[in-house]
C-alpha cells in the first residue's frame, strides 16, 4: 500500500521512497517445537501486537496459515527469534531456528531475518502472571506475547 505525503500529512521518516511511504507490516515468529507464536506490527512499524499461535506440526499446515497471514496482513519482512545463551553463544535451540529459517526462506517470497530473543518467553510469562492470567490461559498466550516482545525490540531498534 503506497500513499503520497499530501494525502496523509506528515508521517515518520521510516519507509519513504520518492515522497511516498510504504505501509506494510513486519510479522514476528517465536519458534517453538509445539507452537509458533505470531505477532504483527502496525503499518508504520512502530507498535507490535500479539496475533495468534500456529501449531508447529504438521509443517505444511503451519506454512499454509503463515502464507495466508503474509497475504492478509501485507507483510514485507518476517522476523524470527533466535535464542541465544546469556553469554551470547548459540545452543541447540538456535541451530533448530536457523534450520527453520533456511527452510522458510525457500518457502516464502518475503525476506526473513533472525533477531536475538533472549528471555522473551520469560518476560512474556512475567507479564501474564502480573496480569493475573491463569496458568492454562498463559500457555495459550505466552508464545504470541513472546513474539510481540521480540518484534517490539526490533521496532525500537529501528527508531534509533
Amino acid at each position: 500500500m503506497l500513499f503520497t505525503l499530501d494525502a496523509l500529512g506528515k508521517l515518520p521518516d521510516k519507509g519513504f521512497h520518492d515522497g511516498k511511504v510504504n505501509l506494510m507490516r513486519i510479522l514476528a515468529i517465536d519458534h517453538g517445537t509445539r507452537r509458533m507464536g505470531i505477532a504483527i506490527s502496525d503499518e508504520l512499524k512502530m507498535i507490535a501486537q500479539p496475533l495468534e499461535f500456529i501449531p508447529a506440526d504438521p509443517f505444511n499446515d503451519f506454512l499454509a496459515r503463515l502464507k495466508q497471514l503474509l497475504h492478509e496482513k501485507e507483510v514485507d519482512l518476517i522476523l524470527i527469534g533466535l535464542p541465544r545463551n546469556m553469554n551470547g553463544s548459540y545452543g541447540p535451540a538456535a541451530l533448530k531456528v536457523q534450520e527453520f529459517a533456511a527452510v522458510l526462506k525457500d518457502a516464502v517470497t518475503v525476506p526473513v531475518k533472525l533477531w536475538d530473543e533472549r528471555l522473551t518467553s520469560a518476560q512474556a510469562n512475567r507479564f501474564l502472571i502480573a496480569g493475573n492470567v491463569r496458568r492454562q490461559k498463559r500457555k495459550e498466550k505466552v508464545d504470541k506475547m513472546a513474539a510481540a516482545i521480540l518484534l517490539q525490540s526490533y521496532l525500537d531498534s529501528l527508531a534509533g
